[in-house]
């Protein structure tokens, strides 16, 4: 009788099924996979015991195929002791290789083999191990051929000169296929070159320059953020689609050294430039200019600077001329007394940013930072004040709009993410006996292609938009800290560091006005505004006037 049971005993096994997208293309989908694999497991006489299904995932790699990972790890626990698991095809499976036979060597170490229906393999059998070798070495190899033979059609097309698919540069529209000139947009690129190689601003002071000067990038796919950054000045000024050239390669896709399948796109120093069937903004010679004065400011300065000084009040100091904000400066020891001085001063000055400031004075540091602190003295110290100031701490800085911006931009990245899921998929299932095979799939590769570069636009805003946050969040301490310290102002502001002090003061204060001229009392603050409203005389105020 046990002998008969274990004849008459069901193989347990269980199903995984993987589709691309949501979208049946060609019977692929989700719910016909696991209708044949059904049939087949009755037929075999097998009790399917687990269902694993991964839907919107490539198989070119198992990063992400969270259900996958989970029938391995069921395996490894032999949680239902099964023996088989039923795929549909090999490449429902995996497409890469590598991970295609680790994870059938994971699988085996457990006694479980693996059944591929539609191709007639069971990796239990030697021919059928083989055969998944084989089969996985040649997809991952045609697949590679077929982006070589992309790549290759897109520098053809290059040295023709044609735009090569994605965004269209600012400073051009996409009419056809073809870039064209875009006259609301072309005026920002002159005027970039313009002030690059003709005054003595870099690429902060030339983004500086049009965002002050009521200049606003145009929004489009590619641009939700209507001010400018060095970034973008740099991009365009790299660019040698400026000067009617194309460019092939500047940024490649690679592999990420110490992975197997994990990928990146680099920034190549070197490609090759080919003349452009479009119209040039900005002559061969001026961009050439923009490319010498591009090395020459290549390098990175090394800030020279006291590690135990901090510039305590830089920033919310304002300028009594032009009311930006003044900036920490020093003045080396000299062999007179050997004592190096610090100073608040306006960058602003008359010249190339084209601010119309001429407040040249040095305001010594120590002078004006003990003033404001026998102001914060005096003000903690008032007994309404400590009464109500833990109601009335703990302001937040509004990101709101730039995080608003950022999750647009990451619904970009998704549908462009989603996009490329897609293309996979019909290249996956792309039936290589059709007629026109090979034109249809270097069609859905250069698409796929293209997919990197308006990802690669996107992911640089994120970058730029992440900066922007943490610049204005950054050298914030929360109210509760600031209630702490503040009662406590006499005793602790003298005993912790400067780059506390600092840190303390600019959460508590957001400006300083000073007047143009030393006032005879020596007193230089003229009006002090707050980082929220504080009890004062009865009332509460926000600036407080001396």
């Amino acid at each position: 009788m046990k002998g008969s049971d274990t004849l008459n005993r069901k193989k347990k096994c269980y199903i995984y099924t993987r589709v691309s997208t949501s979208i049946q293309v060609d019977g692929y989908s989700l719910d016909a996979q696991k209708d044949k694999l059904r049939k087949y497991a009755e037929y075999e006489g097998m009790e399917i015991v687990g269902e694993y299904s991964d839907e919107g995932y490539s198989g070119k790699n198992i990063q992400g195929r969270i259900d996958f990972q989970r029938m391995l790890e069921d395996i490894e626990n032999r949680k239902d002791n099964v023996e088989f698991v039923l795929v549909f095809k090999l490449s429902r499976f995996g497409r890469n290789a590598a991970d295609v036979l680790n994870s059938l060597q994971t699988m085996q170490d457990f006694g479980v083999n693996l059944i591929c229906v539609e191709d007639g393999i069971d990796s239990s059998k030697d021919s059928g191990k083989l055969m998944i070798s084989v089969l996985s070495a040649v997809a991952e190899i045609e697949r590679e051929n077929i982006r070589t033979q992309t790549m290759a059609g897109r520098e053809q097309k290059a040295r023709e000169g044609k735009w090569n698919g994605g965004f269209a540069p600012y400073g051009y529209k996409l009419v056809d296929g073809k870039l064209e000139i875009a006259e609301d947009e072309v005026e920002i690129i002159r005027l970039i070159y313009d002030r690059y190689i003709h005054t003595n601003e870099g690429t902060i002071g030339v983004a500086n320059y049009l965002n002050n000067h009521g200049y606003t990038k145009k929004l489009r796919q590619n641009n939700t953020i209507p001010g400018f950054s060095a970034t973008f000045v740099k991009k365009v000024i790299d660019n040698p689609v400026y000067m009617g050239k194309i460019a092939y390669g500047r940024r490649k896709t690679e592999k990420k050294i110490g992975t197997r399948n994990e990928m990146h796109i680099v920034e190549q120093s070197e490609y090759p430039i080919y003349d452009g069937e479009h119209e040039a903004i900005i002559s061969e010679e001026d961009w050439n200019l923009a490319q010498e004065k591009r090395k020459v400011n290549a390098y990175r300065r090394v800030k020279v600077h006291d590690v135990e000084h901090a510039h305590i009040l830089s920033g919310i100091l304002k300028c009594p001329c032009c009311g930006k904000g003044m900036y920490g400066n020093m003045s080396k020891a000299h062999s007179k007394d050997n004592k190096t001085r610090y100073y608040y001063y306006c960058k602003n000055t008359v010249g190339a940013t084209g601010h119309k400031c001429t407040f040249r004075k040095n305001i010594e540091q120590t002078e004006i930072n003990k003033q404001v602190e026998a102001v914060i003295s005096a003000t903690v110290n008032n007994p309404q004040f400590r009464e109500a100031i833990q109601d009335k701490i703990g302001s937040t800085v509004d990101t709101t709009d730039l995080e608003k911006q950022l999750d647009v931009l990451y619904g970009q990245l998704k549908q462009v993410l989603a996009i490329k899921s897609r293309l996979e998929h019909q290249m996956d299932t792309l039936d290589p006996d059709e007629k026109h095979y090979d034109k249809k799939i270097l069609d859905l590769q250069r698409r796929y292609d293209e997919q990197y570069d308006r990802a690669a636009d996107i992911e640089t805003q994120i970058n730029e938009l992440k900066e922007e946050i943490g610049t204005i969040r950054q050298e914030k301490i929360t109210g509760e800290n600031i209630y702490q310290l503040l009662l406590a102002f006499d005793k602790l502001y003298q005993s912790i560091t400067e780059a506390e002090r600092k840190e303390l003061i600019q959460a508590f204060i957001e400006s300083i006005e000073i007047y143009d001229q030393k006032p005879d009392n020596g007193i230089w603050i003229k009006k002090i505004r707050f980082a929220f409203p504080i009890p004062m005389n009865g009332k509460d105020v926000i600036e407080y006037s001396l």
